[in-house]
């Protein structure tokens, strides 16, 4: 195998460049392995950055992951700015080429903006999460625009560090992902822990002071906060690959074992891939990793490797509750509760989906429910 492959390199240091780091080595590859990321940190745990790191007065190791045992080169600090397919050859800032016989493209996404100003606030990567970390602790007053799991954790943390929130949201905050019924769930919690929230159907920012921003409704109302933070999703890093033929829409689109072509693999947040729904982007931490297996399996096997079989995962901590959702999201309609009921623990299915709220079940029964296995399994 690594007389054929010699070389692999993997752009981007998380969790779905770490998978197939992993995976290469699980898959019996021995050959030279580079991983460069542009962050200088190790890889780390992005869903805690929202909720444990965020919320909690004294823990700063919530986000940490085991140490790699990939035995990878490690080029930290690093931004790849250009590829040529046809030479194989990653180039660096700076200039320096590395060459592959296989390459993975894990860059990821970064967090959209509504503006340039200063005093909008994003969270997305661990500096971020820090710096918002040490700006809540002076109790400010904030407002939080975008109602996904993001904006509704964050929102949820600020509150719990003693903060007066709002959150804008154009319609139910989490109805797009989790369907009105979770929805509503979470939506209640939020209102009884005493967020303030507000639906619009857009907002803007406006500089109020050198370092502030201020929300402007669509409905004309002003809302002048201490912070803003703004959520309102992520944008993949695919520029660095213009003029190779492979994200001309802006993502990498790839076939079912995550090839874009047969020697470069593209994994995580910028990946379009095959779905029941067409080809689409399924920007989650489960299907980065479940994605990172296939993919370099893929690499070294071709079409030997078997495909992606994906049944999303998604979980959120917010407002004192827990849930956990597995299948085809959003569900829609009203569930079936297999164990508890109505405001309390419970654990319920839809027709391709299931659900844990507050409920200690063992992720694989949750996918044997969402995949119409008895009540009882």
């Amino acid at each position: 195998m690594s007389a054929a492959i010699g070389r692999v390199v993997v752009v981007g240091n998380g969790i779905a460049g770490l998978t197939a780091a992993h995976a290469l080595r699980d898959a019996g590859y021995d050959g030279e392995l580079t991983v460069v990321g542009d962050e200088v940190h190790a890889a780390y745990s992005r869903p805690a950055l929202s909720k444990a790191l965020l919320a909690d007065h004294d823990d700063l190791t919530s986000h940490r992951l085991p140490e790699p045992t990939h035995g990878a080169v490690e080029l930290l600090g690093t931004r790849a700015e250009g590829l040529d397919p046809d030479r194989r050859r990653v180039r660096l800032a700076g200039g320096e080429e590395l060459p592959y016989d296989r390459l993975v493209i894990a860059t990821g996404s970064r967090a959209r903006r509504l503006s340039d100003l200063p005093g909008e606030h994003t969270l997305r990567g661990l500096d971020d999460a820090i710096a918002l970390r040490d700006r809540v602790a002076a109790r400010p007053s904030v407002v939080v625009v975008g109602g996904g799991p993001l904006g509704m954790e964050v929102a949820s943390g600020c509150l719990a560090r003693g903060c007066e929130v709002t959150l804008v949201s154009q319609g139910t905050p989490m109805a797009p992902q989790l369907g009105d019924h979770l929805a509503g769930v979470l939506v209640a919690a939020a209102r009884e822990r005493g967020l303030a929230l507000v639906e619009t159907r857009a907002a803007r920012l406006e500089a109020a002071g050198d370092e502030a921003a201020r929300v402007v409704l669509d409905e004309g109302p002003l809302l002048e906060p201490d912070l803003v933070v703004s959520a309102v999703g992520d944008v993949p890093n695919t520029e660095w690959l213009a003029g190779t033929g492979l994200a001309d829409d802006g993502v990498v689109r790839v076939d079912e074992r995550g090839l874009a072509r047969p020697d470069v693999a593209a994994v995580g947040d910028l990946a379009a891939f095959p779905t029941a729904g067409g080809l689409r982007r399924i920007p989650l931490w489960s299907t980065a990793i479940e994605h990172g297996r296939v993919a370099a399996a893929a690499l070294l096997h071709g079409e030997s490797a078997p495909p992606l079989r994906l049944q999303p995962y998604f979980w959120t901590e917010q407002f004192g509750l827990s849930v956990k959702v597995v299948g085809d999201l959003p569900p829609t309609g009203e569930p079936t509760y297999v164990e508890g009921g109505p405001g309390g623990p419970a654990l319920m299915r839809w027709d391709g989906a299931a659900a844990a709220v507050d409920h200690r079940i063992p992720i694989p029964r949750l996918r044997r429910l969402a995949a119409g296995a008895p009540a009882a399994a």
